[in-house]
């Protein structure tokens, strides 16, 4: 086995309720990649079957809980990011979130060995009324209207069927025109971004803060043939100038709330800003976040235990 290609698999047993703050806590690492299996969700596609294109039955037998792994290159900062991430998990219960059986483990995976469990369950998926997302090593026969997103997520990123990112391409499936601009915050695999853009968007930017998302959102343009995107590395909208009519960001609410006020600065008056990554019990404080900052909520959309909203800017309160 190559040992370059050797990851840490962080394993968190928690609670459906615990996620998002989980999530939050990751983000402040050098995490590569985040993986969620909420037997909540599941439950919920059991129960709404439709063009899901996998879940693990396996996760039914879990009542309780949920299992977050997060990767990890081995490197010399690892034991702080592990000792952050015990630390801070051990706080959130004084927050009053339960935190679940609460068992953090690690163990060593190889890159190789992952992508053959995970690749012969990702197939092509319909997601909202056109477009399908097609992972780059399987084949399909596109139908009348569908509009095909080639996708190679690596180990690092999703596949586009998380009910965020649904509901985040089924909203820009509504809103994008041909004259907008599009900006993608945190842009991951770069599937918004490439949604967008195969919506015929005039420009559309994906910028991420992940130099391994970055590139791999790079290489996920090449493969759709796409000139009116640009994928920026930064520091979320610091680095990208001019205003856009839609923007589009599948984070979580807490990032979401922190950036309203950069939102404001890019978005022309009457543009859209897609928030998705929202915990369903959190969507009402986001949605009154985004009233305050000026925005009027056109849509609140749930998937399972997450929520997407919509939201109109129409300028600065008096």
């Amino acid at each position: 086995m190559d040992k370059e290609k050797d990851w840490l698999e962080v394993t968190i047993i928690t609670s459906s309720e615990a996620i998002e703050a989980v999530y939050g806590i990751l983000y402040n690492t050098d995490v590569q990649g985040v993986s969620i299996e909420d037997p909540e969700d599941v439950e919920f596609k059991k129960k709404n079957p439709g063009d899901w294109d996998y879940f693990d039955e396996t996760l039914l037998d879990i009542k309780e809980g949920a299992i977050i792994k997060a990767y990890f290159k081995e490197d010399e900062n690892f034991e702080d990011h592990i000792k952050y991430i015990r630390e801070s998990f051990d706080a959130i219960g004084d927050f009053g979130i339960d935190k679940g059986e609460g068992i953090i483990t690690v163990a060593k995976v190889n890159e190789e060995d992952w992508e053959n469990n995970w690749k012969q369950y990702y197939k092509p998926a319909k997601v909202g009324e056109r477009i399908v997302i097609k992972p780059i090593w399987e084949d399909y026969e596109g139908g009348e209207g569908d509009i095909v997103v080639e996708l190679d997520p690596g180990m690092a990123f999703g596949t586009g069927t998380h009910e965020t990112t649904r509901m985040c391409i089924k909203a820009l499936e509504k809103y994008v025109k041909k004259d907008s601009t599009v900006f993608d915050i945190g842009t991951g695999s770069g599937i918004l971004a490439i949604v967008a853009a195969k919506l015929q968007a005039a420009r559309v930017v994906g910028v991420d803060l992940d130099p391994v998302a970055v590139k791999s959102a790079e290489e996920n343009v090449k493969l759709n043939k796409l000139d009116n995107i640009e994928i920026l590395h930064g520091n979320l909208l610091d680095v990208v100038e001019g205003k856009a009519d839609i923007v589009v960001a599948n984070i979580i609410a807490d990032i979401i709330i922190l950036i309203l006020e950069d939102v404001k600065k890019c978005i022309n008056k009457g543009g859209y800003f897609i928030s998705s990554g929202i915990l369903k019990d959190r969507k009402d404080e986001v949605a009154a976040k985004l009233e305050e900052a000026g925005f009027e909520v056109a849509e609140a959309n749930v998937e399972g235990e997450w929520a997407a909203i919509v939201a109109k800017y129409s300028g600065e309160r008096v």
